[in-house]
């Protein structure tokens, strides 16, 4: 009997056979870069060349429709791909299969440069690539030729266990190539997760008490509405939007801070130097420039660091300086205005939050927090270079790509409470939310319901003026039905929030937060 195999079975068991060869291609490059950089990894190098080379448009979409999950969609994406690309591979190599081989090689030519492009990887870092590859074009003339068997076995006429035992042997060679796929990639991670000597070494950290503790949160700065957030938001809860595709780990004791260019003097300070100067502690709420109107792309925090001004002051700038521009340790650059660091607010080199050690996705074992500004342009995590210099002499990482050099936080404000579309009872209804005009402070916070008069809402107490400030207003009643609640907020200048809807791009977002919601 003739059992030979229809064309579609024969693609599809070339296309699982490239699938399985490159798995074992990154689990085997996955595991060759444990000894060295982080971003000697293919996969992670890419996804970084990626976010640098995304504009601002396709950005806020990816943070828009994603969030903090923004980089998980972006694994999610490039595996998509890659699974595609490797089942055309597998197809390809079906009848050329020298050409698949050197395409191969192709493709970890362009990862190599990917990983040779990121911040502080060298020659060495390439190797995990080169051994991906190699095993890569064996994987795959290994599972062709064992597809190439279940055909030649298919298209003959001999007894029938003949093409089974074909077919069982191409199984147990995709099986066994994408065993070792999953088994070098989950162990190459296992092995990177154990030589975390930074999530180790912060584990053991106890940092110094403050020389300069934070006041007490006052009683009545927290709303007491359900569903409202806390006025000190849990690290757990902090947003976090930034550039790193992987979390940089870096064992304090390696850690180093320059401060040079445009100063007189040149100045370095290591770790232990900085936990033994008078710290400080400060309530300060940071936001995204990304974060559209009534977003959640912001936070407010406790942090634990030294004024940013008074190693500026040991430095002494230049009187032509105008800007610093901060390197993270992944190579991120941002652009902040001098006088944001030498004048009075609390923008500190933060060693904590939330009285623990920086979590190191928040920027272990140093970030820089700067009241007043938006995170690309002053909140630098890993931060490791303070260059004194001027904004037309530098450009920073997004400011290269459309973004405004200058990122001054907009007073905003948005209703927490109820959310959008919710059902809700007409009994002790409150509409609650949260308003900000980071270092100016807010004034007065008006809501309307549907179309009807502005109405002042109650204020909590102020924090600080580096702080957010809770609102809420208590409706009597209410028809069941549909309804709508606007916002808008003053800052204690007597400003006006900006009514007129802008996207995020290129300084961050304007407009009144509506929500409609139904009374039942």
């Amino acid at each position: 009997m003739n059992s030979t195999a229809s064309p579609d079975v024969q693609r599809w068991r070339y296309a699982l056979a490239g699938v399985v060869s490159a798995g074992l291609f990154f689990g085997v490059a996955e595991l060759a870069s444990v000894p060295f950089t982080r971003a000697s990894s293919p996969l992670v190098a890419v996804g970084a060349w990626f976010i640098d080379i995304t504009p601002p448009w396709l950005k806020d979409f990816a943070i828009a429709a994603f969030g903090t999950n923004d980089k998980l969609a972006l694994f999610i994406s490039m595996g998509i791909v890659a699974i595609l690309a490797a089942a055309l591979l597998g197809i390809l190599a079906r009848r050329a299969s020298a050409f698949a081989a050197g395409l191969i090689i192709l493709l970890a030519i362009a990862l190599g440069m990917a990983v040779w492009s990121r911040a502080a990887t060298g020659i060495l870092d390439l190797v995990p690539t080169a051994a991906g590859a190699v095993t890569g074009i064996l994987a795959l003339n290994y599972t062709v030729r064992a597809a190439e068997a279940t055909e030649g076995s298919a298209s003959s006429n001999t007894a029938r266990d003949v093409p089974r035992s074909s077919r069982r042997e191409f199984l147990r060679a995709v099986s066994v190539t994408a065993a070792g796929a999953v088994l070098l990639g989950v162990g190459g991670r296992a092995l990177s997760s154990v030589r975390n000597v930074a999530s180790a070494t912060r584990e053991a950290l106890r940092l110094p008490r403050a020389a300069t503790p934070a006041a007490a949160v006052p009683v009545g700065a927290q709303i007491n509405v359900a569903g409202m957030p806390q006025h000190v938001t849990p690290n757990a809860e902090f947003y976090r939007i930034d550039t790193a595709l992987r979390v940089p780990e870096i064992d304090p004791k390696n850690w180093r801070l320059r401060i040079h260019g445009m100063v007189e003097e040149d100045l370095e300070i290591d770790f232990a130097e900085l936990l033994a100067q008078p710290l400080i502690e400060s309530r300060v709420t940071l936001a995204c420039v990304s974060n559209p109107v009534g977003g959640d792309l912001i936070g407010n925090a406790k942090w634990l660091g030294y004024p940013i001004r008074e190693l500026l002051a040991r430095a002494r700038p230049l009187p032509e300086a105008d800007m610093v521009l901060s390197t993270s340790h992944d190579g991120f650059t941002a652009s902040t205005p001098l006088e944001a660091l030498t004048d009075d607010r609390d923008a500190l080199l933060a060693v904590g939050m939330n009285d623990e050690p920086l979590p190191l996705e928040h920027g272990f074992p140093v970030r820089m927090v700067v009241p007043g500004l938006y995170g690309y342009v002053s909140a630098t995590k890993w931060v490791t270079d303070l260059e004194v210099t001027r904004f037309d002499q530098a450009l920073a990482y997004w400011s290269t790509r459309g973004w405004s050099t200058h990122g001054p936080i907009k007073l905003s404000s948005r209703i927490d409470v109820p959310r959008a579309k919710a059902t809700v009872s007409s009994e002790k209804l409150a509409i609650a939310g949260t308003a900000w005009a980071q270092h100016t402070g807010i004034s007065k916070v008006e809501v309307r319901l549907d179309d009807g008069p502005w109405q002042q809402a109650e204020l909590a107490e102020q924090d600080s003026v580096d702080t957010w400030r809770q609102f809420v207003l208590r409706v009597d009643s209410l028809a069941a039905g549909e309804h709508t609640a606007t916002v808008r907020a003053y800052d204690r200048e007597g400003k006006l929030q900006i009514e007129e809807p802008m996207s995020p791009a290129p300084n961050g977002a304007t407009g009144w937060h509506r929500v409609s919601f139904t009374v039942k």
